[in-house]
């Protein structure tokens, strides 16, 4: 930066003094910081400050140090600085998120500085969620998914989501199942194809969502991501981020009737003139291939994780057998 982020900072929220509270945790791969710091003379008590400053040699933490991986990352962060500068605003209160108070970018540097939505009266992060958090978040994304229904996605990723297909070559590569590898070309084809597309939040896993002491009141950080898609592949994505083998067939089709339920009460309220009923039904239909999609994409980065389990392998092959037999092949 031209001048020291701090400063940036300071002057930003009106500040006579700024000041370092924590680290609150570094980047993906040594690219950076989260920090709050402290503000003295002004309105805000607190900020919440991003601050990127590219390596010169990423340390990625599954080995995945390719040129592709850092160009993919650096482009993340001009995403999430013209999601901020350009698209945030549209966002409510069905969706919070932080209130960005400064944007700079120059070749190697990224700052965000945001509101501390611990101030803000979202303080609790989770590892495991109740129903009633896990709710909310749905909740979230179905408010994220309506306001964003039939937008173009202009200066973010035209297919939102970290491990979309086109942005990960190298996991296909290394992908030890014949069958995905093979399916995962029309998987993406089907997914991308649909017919009603919102924005993606990209990463909506449990750990990027911020809750109120009540539980149900959720906001959402990290929208590196962000872009065009189905809303099913956050849907599919954050269910498995908080649920494990036995809860996810337990409360899947619950969950689903709750999403669907917000999307076309928020759909109502945002004045979405698009016939609900036919909206269900198409993403409905792609939620089992949103699934998949993700597990495709994790069997071939990181084959002991934990989300490689009966219930995901089980979907899989349901979906291959779907796709195989509209082929009319045996």
């Amino acid at each position: 930066m031209n001048y020291n982020f701090t400063e940036i900072a300071r002057r930003a929220c009106g500040a006579e003094e700024i000041f370092h509270i924590e680290d609150i945790q570094s980047l993906w791969s040594g690219y950076g910081k989260v920090m709050r710091y402290g503000l003295r003379g002004s309105d805000r008590s607190s900020v919440v400050i991003k601050h990127v400053k590219l390596p010169g040699k990423a340390k990625h933490p599954r080995g995945w140090n390719t040129d592709l991986s850092h160009r993919r990352k650096v482009r993340s962060y001009h995403v999430e600085s013209a999601w901020y500068r350009n698209w945030a605003g549209m966002c409510g209160d069905g969706c919070r998120l932080p209130l960005c108070l400064a944007l700079e970018e120059s070749a190697n540097e990224f700052l965000m500085v945001f509101e501390d939505l611990d101030a803000a009266g979202f303080p609790l992060r989770r590892e495991s969620a109740s129903m009633e958090e896990i709710k909310g978040c749905l909740a979230w994304l179905a408010g994220f998914h309506a306001t964003f229904m039939g937008q173009r996605p202009k200066g973010l990723w035209t297919v939102g989501t970290y491990w979309h297909l086109e942005t990960r070559p190298d996991e296909l590569k290394a992908l030890d199942d014949a069958g995905l590898k093979e399916a995962a070309a029309r998987i993406d084809g089907k997914l991308s194809s649909a017919r009603y597309r919102s924005f993606v939040h990209g990463d909506a896993k449990l750990a990027n969502f911020c809750f109120s002491h009540e539980g149900g009141q959720v906001a959402a950080v990290d929208f590196q991501y962000v872009g065009g898609g189905c809303g099913m592949k956050d849907v599919a994505y954050f269910i498995g981020s908080c649920l494990n083998e036995e809860e996810c067939g337990a409360y899947e089709g619950e969950l689903l009737d709750f999403y669907f339920t917000s999307l076309k009460n928020a759909m109502k309220a945002a004045g979405k003139n698009i016939e609900a009923g036919a909206l269900e039904d198409e993403w409905r239909s792609l939620y089992d291939l949103a699934w998949t999609d993700f597990h495709r994409f994790v069997k071939g980065w990181s084959p002991g994780h934990w989300k490689i389990h009966g219930y995901s392998e089980g979907k899989a092959r349901e979906v291959l057998a779907g796709l195989t037999g509209s082929r009319g092949l045996p």
